[in-house]
């Protein structure tokens, strides 16, 4: 994607459904009845490690049972289930990698902005970032270099989900990814907190420097696929950066333009 496109508090597992009560901005949707799936051996065993993370079933062929025990020994949080590959191939969907495990979950609740920004490390913000590979790659990188949350719009962002996790490999579980109702609304929040708001764009006069930044806390915006960063975002940002790329391209995929950006940032 170009670059115009370009923890959470702890509940008690248990299987039942979480308690209904109203969502304040920031907060993910509540579950959904049947929950969702999880799948892959990072994601699964990331969740499953992680004491915030409602499960409901754990699904799990010979071989991935022995090999999940290897990275993350028992007893787990909840009794897994034995399930061929061809009937879970037909649950999930032929050509989804899932490695012979599958973990049905709620999805995960998310601190207040102000709690996750307890957190050090600069704040990576999605302006309606659709793709579900491209948001978990990024939230990957996220974990990766240090940043302290994900932030993406409540609608016209991909949902908590298997796609999802499968690329975040694991990060999901480990950095917040709060939702918002009004991206320009977040970041007005952000620099009230002290934090310097950068849009990424191709056509941004600076060329984005860590050492440039000279000690400050950034947030880092990043724009759909195809359209960029939308009007009254750009409007928002302290200003607009560009990447450095000698090499003479004029774009980047969002989540590759996150990553670079994210290590010049922490430089």
């Amino acid at each position: 994607m170009d670059q115009r496109d370009p923890h959470r508090k702890p509940k008690p597992r248990h299987s039942g459904p979480p308690p209904q009560r109203g969502r304040h901005e920031g907060e993910r949707r509540p579950a959904a009845a049947s929950g969702l799936w999880l799948y892959g051996m990072h994601p699964v065993e990331a969740a499953l490690a992680n004491p915030a993370r409602r499960v409901r079933r754990l699904l799990l062929t010979e071989e991935a049972e022995a090999a999940l025990a290897a990275r993350l020994p028992k007893p787990w949080a909840i009794q897994a289930e034995r399930i061929d590959r061809d009937r879970l191939d037909a649950m999930l969907g032929r050509g989804i990698v899932h490695q012979g495990m599958a973990l049905q979950t709620d999805p995960l609740a998310s601190p207040s902005l102000a709690d996750a920004l307890k957190r050090p490390g600069p704040v990576l913000v999605l302006d309606q970032i659709t793709d579900p590979r491209n948001v978990g790659a990024i939230m990957r990188s996220a974990q990766a270099f240090g940043a302290a949350l994900v932030i993406a719009q409540e609608r016209n962002a991909p949902e908590e989900g298997g796609a999802l996790a499968k690329a975040a490999s694991g990060a999901l579980e480990r950095i917040p990814l709060l939702r918002t109702v009004n991206i320009a609304r977040a970041l007005i929040a952000l620099k009230a907190a002290d934090i310097w708001v950068m849009g990424l764009d191709a056509a941004g006069a600076t060329r984005l420097s860590g050492p440039g930044l000279g000690g400050r806390r950034a947030a880092l915006v990043l724009g759909a696929e195809g359209e960029g960063l939308r009007r009254l975002t750009r409007e928002t940002c302290d200003e607009l950066v560009s990447l450095a790329m000698p090499g003479g391209m004029e774009s980047l995929n969002v989540s590759a333009a996150a990553a670079v950006a994210l290590y010049e940032i922490i430089r």
